[in-house]
């Protein structure tokens, strides 16, 4: 028997020697096919658009699609150290092997990374294109995402589900979908410092009603409110929150006819020691509409976007002059150690720009501050003229990231944990689908071209009809799993807050059918 089995493995270890020696004595014959060319002008055309990008050392193969025609296709990915990576065939998708992708990128840090396309037409004779020269930064980009996946249709909302990706591999899970609890919807996730440890998940059921799940410690607690766009203070102790009544509504203003507005609007904050929800009143002025929280690294700044309400019926839709609703970037003191709010001050006002400021989110060294700007609104996915800035925040100086924004609207950024990577939703390639970026972002605030979240097929992105929403970084593997989530919103139990108003009114409740686009 052991004979036999010894046997047995020498064979295997034979075919498989006789496998590699065939598959590299195939790769010398294509190679040796294609030292014969003429050249091609320009840069050849490939989908997704993988050329003259910045990208991390541990992201996974950019797989694409050769946009030439053709009959046969060699490729060559080649950097300074270790082998290149040839593929040759007669289809224009080119799938990277994992394994010596990680190894080229691993070797290569800082160092550009070439990719040669050659493509045969159907005489037999080669056309090789200028190469594309990327290159392969320093820093890795936080090894997981935290996304929404969503229908472009409004009425489909409760379609919705929460994600996470391995940005190393292609290897997508759930989180919570919205099926699991009678079609409810689950939104606005958000961690502390980028911390797969905590984590707040919204969610809404016409059966079980709205809540807050709050993963914490290894364990979901289920919190009796509703929490719009959160922002934990760097401790993990505190997290502000936008409550606001949305509306969507449409017009043939322009070719985005879909709008979105928010009547009322404040923040109020959730103290996770006390479970208790207060109002501050630099949070909560009746007479504006205060929303998308970021703390400061230190905790002791809480960055948001406030506009004056233009209108007295909060109930009218769409609400007079609502295309003239432009957002100031604000800021508000606090003292972690006594919870005092101090006095708000403008950080840059909508009169300065002639745009509606949003968003806004700090770097991880607290030096840079990355907003977007539009025409007028919030919703910043609505508005095609939403772009990418960054100030610098020691001189308050601003600029367009040129190379990470498009034609069409960016929004829904987040900054990785080193401060070096930035990923955000965009409708660059489409006015219904948003995919998602990512730019590096260097020690000077210089931006890099933005590539799209790879995808195991190139031709993903062709057929596939969710749009992604709302990314998040996070430095490791989010455990909380499906299971948990789903049996904290069924539970009746809940944690019972206290809610304490400050100077204003509370605004009223979001919808239940409310989505973010």
């Amino acid at each position: 028997m052991r004979r036999r089995r010894l046997r047995i493995l020498l064979l295997g270890i034979a075919v498989s020697g006789l496998g590699v020696a065939v598959f590299f004595a195939v790769s010398r014959e294509r190679t040796a096919a294609v030292e014969t060319y003429s050249k091609a002008p320009g840069l050849p055309r490939i989908q997704p658009d993988y050329a003259e990008i910045t990208i991390p050392p541990n992201i996974a193969p950019l797989n694409f699609v050769v946009r030439e025609p053709g009959r046969r296709y060699y490729v060559k990915i080649r950097s300074i150290q270790g082998r290149g990576i040839e593929i040759a065939g007669g289809k224009p998708e080119i799938r990277i092997p994992m394994k010596p992708w990680k190894e080229l990128l691993r070797a290569n840090r800082g160092n550009p990374l070439f990719i040669d396309v050659c493509v045969q037409d159907e005489g037999g004779e080669w056309r090789r294109y200028e190469t594309i020269a990327n290159r392969i930064a320093e820093e890795d980009v936080d090894p997981y995402l935290v996304y929404r996946l969503m229908k472009p249709i409004y009425s489909w909302w409760r379609k919705t589900g929460v994600y996470q990706r391995n940005l190393g591999n292609f290897d997508e899970s759930l989180v919570l979908h919205g099926r699991s609890f009678a079609n409810g919807c689950v939104n606005c996730h958000s961690f502390p410092n980028n911390n797969p440890d905590k984590m707040f998940l919204g969610t809404r059921s016409a059966v079980y009603g709205s809540a807050a799940l709050l993963w914490d410690g290894g364990k979901v607690s289920k919190i009796a409110t509703t929490f719009g766009h959160t922002a934990w203070r760097p401790d993990g102790r505190l997290a502000v929150f936008t409550g606001y009544r949305v509306r969507q509504f449409f017009h043939t203003k322009r070719a985005e006819i879909r709008d979105v507005v928010e009547l009322d609007s404040k923040m109020s904050y959730y103290d996770l020691e006390k479970r208790r929800v207060s109002d501050a009143p630099p949070l909560s002025d009746k007479d504006q509409l205060e929303t998308h929280p970021n703390w400061s690294p230190d905790g002791r700044y809480l960055y948001f976007s406030s506009a004056p309400v233009l209108w007295t019926d909060r109930e009218s839709v769409p609400p007079e002059r609502y295309d003239e609703l432009k957002y100031d970037l604000k800021r508000v003191s606090h003292d972690p150690e006594t919870g005092r709010w101090g006095e708000v001050e403008t950080v840059l006002s909508a009169e300065e720009t002639g745009l509606s400021i949003l968003l806004p989110r700090i770097s991880p060294d607290g030096r840079f501050l990355l907003f977007c700007m539009c025409d007028y609104s919030c919703f910043t996915l609505n508005q095609p003229s939403s772009d990418l800035y960054l100030m610098d925040l020691a001189t308050r100086k601003y600029r367009k990231l040129e190379n990470a924004s498009s034609n069409q609207a960016e929004a829904w950024h987040c900054w990785s944990s080193n401060g070096r990577w930035i990923v955000f939703s965009s409708k660059r390639t489409s006015v219904l689908f948003t995919k998602l970026y990512f730019a590096h972002i260097d020690e000077n605030g210089n931006d890099s071209k933005a590539f799209v979240l790879p995808q195991k097929n190139p031709l993903f992105y062709d057929s596939y009809l969710n749009l992604y929403n709302v990314p998040e970084l996070i430095t490791g593997r989010l455990k909380a799993s499906p299971r948990a989530l789903l049996r904290a919103v069924r539970s009746p139990e809940k944690i019972q807050v206290d809610s304490v108003t400050g100077a204003t009114p509370k605004a009223p409740a979001p919808a239940p059918n409310l989505r973010r686009d």
